[in-house]
């Protein structure tokens, strides 16, 4: 997809890279293909901890944030608009007004292309695999994050791209009203975003211990600003895969659906089977999710007691306790 029209682009002349200086890569996913540029020239730039440890892994210099100087830049349109577009702005600044932009429809790129074109200049377009190249130059100053954040309702800091960047979510609000006023000592957010959950963890009798564990990065350097409590510890890392240095009371989570505009239900049985691996013998989960959403079999298969405690109509709160297998190892 990206990378063949990436490799398209440049053997084809449609654009070309300077043939010195180091290149940005801005949020390419996982499998994009990387190898039709000078490996040893790029950085990539990924603050989602999953495909950041693909590209480490590779060899790329992987990085939250640029460092350094660059000649060149590539966008890899993410689904957001306020982060594609505030991601085109900082990619034109590293280079001086020159940036690559690649993407596929579904994810917007073509609402971007019309926006480069109102704004600056944009050279010939590649049409490829359901998405679009094109190389854009200009002044997109004015597309730039606000390095403080965007303040919401509540007072909380949030960043573009991030989940419920504009309002808290109303599943994690039914969570968090659904909750009983003591709560277990030592208790994990599991995918805890900006931090809402945890706020009102905070609120509770009885916590000692609350670990926020998020692979965005941006979105928990927001939880960061937003959860101040000393009990808080913070953990950058994929969730469907942290291992904590001891087993937790309880955990709570509002697991993500999607991984690219289709819903995926084997996203969220994934952070239920997660939480399992990360309880005690004796924990419990609490856990929003849309009604829609087929998690009572993983949720009954991973805990000996399961019940749904509460509904609005939108949304379903489970609660699960005593985890009976965790990835693929019985307590």
């Amino acid at each position: 997809m990206s990378g063949s029209r990436l490799t398209t682009a440049l053997q084809g002349g449609v654009f070309a890279i300077p043939d010195d200086g180091r290149i940005a890569v801005f949020r390419p996913r996982a499998d994009m293909d990387l190898s039709a540029l000078p490996k040893d020239r790029v950085q990539v730039i990924q603050g989602f901890r999953p495909d950041y440890d693909v590209f480490t892994a590779q060899g790329y210099d992987t990085q939250v944030a640029p460092t350094g100087e660059f000649a060149a830049a590539l966008v890899c349109v993410p689904r957001a608009k306020a982060e594609a577009r505030a991601l085109v702005a900082e990619a034109a600044a590293l280079t001086g007004g020159m940036v690559i932009v690649d993407g596929q429809k579904v994810d917007g790129v073509e609402s971007l292309l019309k926006e480069c074109r109102r704004t600056g200049e944009v050279g010939e377009v590649l049409s490829k695999a359901h998405g679009k190249l094109f190389r854009a130059t200009g002044d997109y100053s004015a597309w730039a994050a606000d390095p403080k954040g965007t303040e919401i309702a509540g007072g909380f800091v949030t960043a573009p791209g991030i989940f419920s960047a504009d309002a808290v979510d109303e599943g994690s609000a039914a969570l968090a009203a659904a909750l009983p006023e003591k709560l277990p000592k030592r208790i994990a957010d599991l995918g805890a975003g900006w931090g809402y959950l945890s706020a009102e963890l905070q609120k509770h009798d009885g916590v000692e211990e609350l670990h926020l564990i998020e692979a965005e990065y941006a979105a928990l350097e927001c939880a960061r600003r937003n959860v101040t409590d000393p009990r808080a510890r913070f953990h950058w890392a994929d969730a469907l895969h942290f291992t904590p240095e001891e087993p937790f009371d309880a955990v709570v989570t509002n697991p993500p659906f999607h991984q690219s505009r289709t819903a995926d239900p084997a996203l969220g049985r994934g952070f239920i089977a997660a939480a399992a691996a990360m309880l005690k013998p004796s924990g419990r989960l609490w856990l929003v999710a849309n009604r829609h959403l087929p998690y009572e079999a993983e949720t009954r298969a991973r805990f000996r007691e399961v019940q749904e405690i509460h509904s609005t109509g939108r949304f379903k709160i489970l609660t699960a306790a005593k985890p009976v297998a965790a990835r693929g190892v019985t307590r």
